[in-house]
């Protein structure tokens, strides 16, 4: 049984050739654009930022954003409607994990402990929700939704109100060594894509049923979407821990419509198969720069979630025209 021939056409873009890459350049190009005009607004409104030793607090501002959009990613490229709404909560509750049980309540806050910890949870939450949505077939919107409640409570529950001091290394993460959690998520997911799986999982998106057909195993590529996404969460939560220095239940799901939004803006097609790791950071670095304006005028933090709407409403539209005019199918 060949996988190739039922799915050539929806092969991922790197075996397309010069027009895919092309299609994904045209693609990405209008969140490249206000990318280029936020980022010379706000270095002219915050010229602190030209200086070399600010760049690793400005990574830092941005980290919780771009992870939270990355994360968002891997399930939305593997199709099916498969929004992954329970990152934000999860790096909350990962936050609180962290700064109050472990490095708090337990007196643990060493690098080696709290870093598999992160990651473990999320991973292990990314693989519970993959399991509801592939293998146990709930919408994806749903089971992750349900995921959403479940730590949005266990965290209130947990922690009703910030409190705690996060270790000094893992402050760090918001400031020196802030690329390093960022830096560490790209690897993996390069990693990734040296396997077949990621093949798998761009062709999945684009078409289940040929790959079902063709003998590719749809139901666990979209569990590693799930698991992987989880696992970058992680990584977020790290970043999200770092940039508070304390534990805090409330800040974690206020990036859930980010994350969709940047995911939509930068690219990625949140019908699946199109998109990856760098269009998904694009997208969150402009929304980032365009909270550091509008905070910089002092605009109503109600008018940003307004904006997150319109973003995400707008770049799902821009992305299917886009992908028309391509001669796409999305």
């Amino acid at each position: 049984m060949t996988a190739a021939a039922p799915i050539a056409g929806n092969a991922p873009a790197r075996s397309r050739g010069i027009g895919a890459l092309l299609a994904g350049r045209r693609e990405s190009a209008p969140a490249l654009v206000i990318l280029a005009v936020l980022l010379i607004v706000d270095l002219w409104l915050n010229r602190a930022w030209m200086l070399p030793g600010s760049w690793g607090t400005v990574i830092g501002l941005a980290g919780p954003t771009m992870a939270a959009a990355i994360a968002s990613m891997p399930a939305i490229m593997a199709g099916r409607g498969g929004i992954d709404v329970s990152i934000g909560p999860l790096m909350g509750f990962i936050n609180i994990i962290l700064v109050k049980v472990l490095a708090g309540d337990m007196g643990i806050d060493q690098p080696w402990v709290l870093v598999p910890v992160a990651l473990a949870i999320g991973a292990l939450v990314g693989l519970f929700n993959g399991l509801l949505s592939a293998v146990l077939r709930i919408q994806p919107i749903v089971a992750t939704l349900g995921t959403y409640l479940v730590l949005s409570g266990v965290t209130l529950t947990l922690l009703p109100a910030p409190e705690g001091a996060a270790p000094a290394w893992l402050k760090a993460l918001a400031g020196p060594y802030s690329i390093v959690p960022l830096a560490g998520m790209a690897t993996v997911w390069l990693l990734a894509k040296r396997l077949t799986v990621y093949d798998w999982l761009m062709a999945c998106g684009s078409d289940d049923r040929a790959c079902f057909t063709a003998g590719i195993p749809v139901t666990g590529v979209r569990v590693f979407a799930y698991t992987l996404g989880g696992l970058f969460a992680g990584a977020g939560g790290l970043l999200l821990s770092a940039l508070l220095g304390s534990a805090d239940p409330n800040v974690g799901p206020t990036f859930t419509l980010v994350a969709i939004s940047g995911v939509a803006l930068g690219g990625v097609s949140l019908a699946g198969g199109r998109g990856g790791f760098a269009a998904a950071a694009l997208g969150a670095a402009v929304i980032f720069l365009l909270q550091s304006t509008l905070t910089y005028f002092n605009v109503s933090s109600f008018l940003l979630h307004t904006l997150y709407g319109v973003i995400l409403v707008a770049s799902v539209s821009l992305n299917a025209l886009t992908g028309r005019v391509a001669g796409g199918p999305r």
